[in-house]
């Protein structure tokens, strides 16, 4: 039983060995008719070319027959002639003498008569060397063209093998195309769902930390935002915070973390990098809050708030940092820095501005949330979509192993382990 295709637009099936069948048949058969064609040409043209050769040696024959009678025929008028007349005069002549002319004229017609023999049997030579010689071209002619079918014909079939072979190689390579395709969808529909669900918490945790960086020195130009060198002991980055006169009005320590579980270890360590680095703010950037805070806070001495949040953070402390330097430098309302910044931070200004940020925040929050559907709804078409590849591939492979029978035919496109790991999914969403 053949392989049977259905087109995904019209849905119209078909054999897929009855069409190449078909193609190379009517393709072979029209390339044969059109060589056995031109083989008959040459040879018709051939063959007319000995017929006029053999035309052209019957007449010439013809021509010297002709020609051999007319000289025969003066010949003996003449002779006739001269012989009357010699007989003319010898009447009167010596009977030796006419007995002598008569001799020599009997060894003359003798002697013409030999050479017209010997011309006449040149002639039947000549006659049967061209008939041998037709024959033989005749003879050639059907040998050559028994050659030439036999070499057609050869060739015919040596071409139609070559095609046979040629299709099937085209046809595996087909299969190794589509093989690649699959495997280099597979890995790319698994490398997606590993950065989107178990992505490496150290690549997480460095691309949140240039993210971090690249959004500090974005939003806060004037400020210098330094970056700590991996395998030094101290924070991510530190921002020193500068007015727009260029001066130094303190320093912002940040640690960036992305795991599922927080730590309370995390905010001893910042402090105590706080306190080695000389920083006067300390900010905890971390992916999972503590259980107790479901939203930004201080704990501790130390902030702690998202990589969503941190922007509109550290645009307050940076603030209150700078009114905070703004009123040290001008020796009003002297007091500690510290009971300064926190009458700031528990002041109705600073409710009603973290209000409007953390509305702003919500609005953010519900966008990056509708994304994130977006994308796993492409995700799961995706992987329907390789499902059904999956599906037609494992057709082909069950009609191709019911042709070839007992012989090793691998069509297999992924291992065991890959596809329990690209069925999994499906079975966990269906439970």
């Amino acid at each position: 039983m053949g392989t049977t295709i259905t087109c995904p637009s019209c849905r119209h099936s078909f054999v897929m060995e009855d069409a190449f069948a078909a193609d190379i048949e009517k393709e072979m058969r029209a390339k044969m008719s059109a060589e056995w064609n031109k083989r008959m040409e040459a040879l018709q043209a051939e063959k007319n070319a000995v017929e006029q050769q053999r035309q052209q040696v019957l007449r010439e024959r013809q021509q010297q027959e002709e020609e051999l009678q007319k000289r025969l025929l003066t010949e003996r008028a003449r002779l006739q002639e001269s012989l009357s007349e010699n007989i003319r005069k010898s009447v009167t002549a010596d009977y030796e003498n006419q007995l002598r002319l008569l001799q020599e004229s009997q060894a003359e017609n003798e002697l013409k008569l030999r050479e017209a023999r010997l011309r006449e049997l040149e002639f039947l030579r000549k006659t049967q060397e061209l008939q041998n010689r037709e024959q033989e071209l005749e003879l050639n002619l059907q040998k050559r063209i028994l050659e030439e079918r036999n070499i057609l014909a050869e060739q015919i079939r040596r071409e139609e093998a070559e095609r046979n072979n040629l299709k099937d190689t085209e046809y595996q390579m087909k299969l190794k195309e589509m093989e690649k395709q699959l495997e280099d969808q597979r890995r790319l529909a698994e490398e997606m769902r590993r950065k989107a669900e178990q992505g490496s918490m150290q690549l997480q945790g460095e691309v949140q930390e240039l993210a971090l960086e690249e959004m500090l020195r974005a939003s806060f130009p004037f400020d210098a935002v330094s970056e700590v060198g991996k395998g030094v002991k101290g924070a991510d980055c530190i921002q020193t915070v500068r007015n727009q006169f260029g001066q130094e009005c303190g320093r912002i320590i940040y640690e960036s973390k992305r795991t599922k579980n927080f730590e309370k270890d995390w905010i001893e360590k910042l402090k105590a990098d706080m306190r080695s680095q000389g920083a006067d703010v300390a900010v905890l950037v971390t992916a999972s809050m503590p259980r107790e805070m479901e939203r930004f806070g201080e704990k501790d001495g130390v902030w702690i708030c998202t990589f969503h949040e941190v922007k509109s953070l550290t645009s307050v402390l940076r603030d209150a940092i700078m009114r905070v330097y703004n009123v040290t430098r001008s020796q009003e309302n002297k007091g500690d820095k510290m009971q300064l910044l926190y009458h700031y931070l528990t002041s109705g200004e600073f409710a009603e501005q973290w209000s409007a940020i953390r509305e702003g925040f919500r609005s953010m929050k519900l966008s990056i949330q509708k994304e994130r559907e977006a994308m796993e709804k492409l995700w799961k078409a995706r992987e329907k979509q390789l499902e059904k590849v999956l599906l037609n591939a494992a057709h082909i492979k069950g009609s191709i192993e019911g042709i070839a029978g007992n012989d090793s035919v691998d069509l297999q496109l992924l291992d065991d382990a890959a596809e329990a790991l690209l069925s999994g999914p499906g079975e966990n969403g269906e439970d």
